[in-house]
């Protein structure tokens, strides 16, 4: 099926008014849409704000439809802009795929920055080794890191905030729809006592792992824990001292202490080289996990995205 065809096909299950728009108009309304205000939208597509608001107008004249409530500092989208906005995405999408197989990139000249989410934790683990290779195949790329809001992704893809997010999947939590991502490579949890803890020995038992303290790493305040839903599981829960939002002092704070801390065990084979401190196998049955590099589907056939996302899988499927 062409390209044409599939956008027309697209166009007229969504409306017939729709085709009579413009495409400046389905770029505004995608971008209000994923940005939730129209001066971020306007900014994203390099037009001013005033602009932005009169192309707003025309579409909610066009759809009979306010389409964006204003709430809060931002703009809320009504159903029935929720009802076409997978639509007006997948359209551009499809016009974007194909257009874009006329352009090229030179990963050798290009000087475009490529934005990743991640926390300090995924960065941690992932991006040296994508920063690696980027730095040799094309050493004019700027890479720029902001931290990961929320776990599954959506937000720092759909706002425009990153082009991948440096993440995890695992038991409990499903990836997002309209999502895809690269397979970073599996990983399980072990405990991290300080090395010479007078109470903690291999094998360690699920009564003296409940009997200590703990130190959690929360980057996300408002989300449960895996290792506590693990815990959940068999009735008990962990005694927690300290929660942090990264990772970064919790070797230094689990070694100067008799607090014990539970982590990836990627995470805490590194971490044992920087801090005098111990792993342990967990007593207890933990999720196993897989990291992800996620990334919008709409991007698939960009060529810039897909060859910076063969550098990334290389970088990560590098034993």
């Amino acid at each position: 099926m062409s390209a044409l065809h599939s956008v027309q096909t697209i166009l007229h299950r969504m409306h017939d008014t729709l085709r009579r728009l413009d495409l400046n108009l389905l770029l505004v309304f995608d971008a209000v849409y994923r940005r939730r205000s129209v001066v971020a939208a306007a900014d994203e597509l390099a037009m001013s704000p005033s602009a932005c608001s009169h192309a707003l107008g025309r579409l909610r004249d066009a759809w009979h439809d306010e389409l964006f409530i204003r709430a809060g500092a931002g703009m809320q989208p009504t159903p029935r802009a929720d009802l076409i906005a997978e639509g007006v995405a997948e359209a551009l999408g499809v016009l974007s795929e194909r257009l874009g197989e006329t352009e090229r990139f030179d990963p050798a000249s290009s000087a475009r920055t490529v934005t990743f989410a991640a926390t300090d934790f995924t960065a941690f683990a992932l991006l040296p080794g994508i920063v690696g290779r980027l730095e040799k195949r094309a050493p004019n790329v700027r890479v720029k890191v902001v931290p990961s809001r929320n776990r599954d992704a959506q937000e720092d893809l759909n706002s425009g905030r990153a082009d991948f997010v440096l993440g995890f999947s695992d038991e409990f939590h499903a990836a997002a729809e309209g999502i895809e991502s690269l397979d970073g490579g599996e990983d399980d949890y072990v405990v991290v006592a300080r090395s010479r803890h007078v109470r903690i020995r291999a094998p360690l038992s699920l009564s003296a792992y409940l009997a200590e303290r703990h130190v959690v790493v929360a980057p996300w305040p408002e989300e449960r824990s895996v290792i506590d839903m693990s815990l959940a599981k068999l009735g008990v829960a962990r005694n927690v001292a300290v929660e942090l939002p990264d990772v970064m002092a919790a070797p230094f704070i689990v070694a100067s202490s008799d607090l014990l801390i539970t982590l990836p065990r990627r995470a805490a084979r590194q971490l044992a080289a920087t801090a005098r401190v111990s792993v342990y196998d967990a007593p207890f049955e933990t999720p196993r996990f897989t990291f992800r590099i996620f990334f919008q589907r709409r991007n698939l056939h960009s060529p810039w995205h897909r060859w910076m996302r063969d550098q990334i899988e290389a970088a990560i499927q590098r034993p």
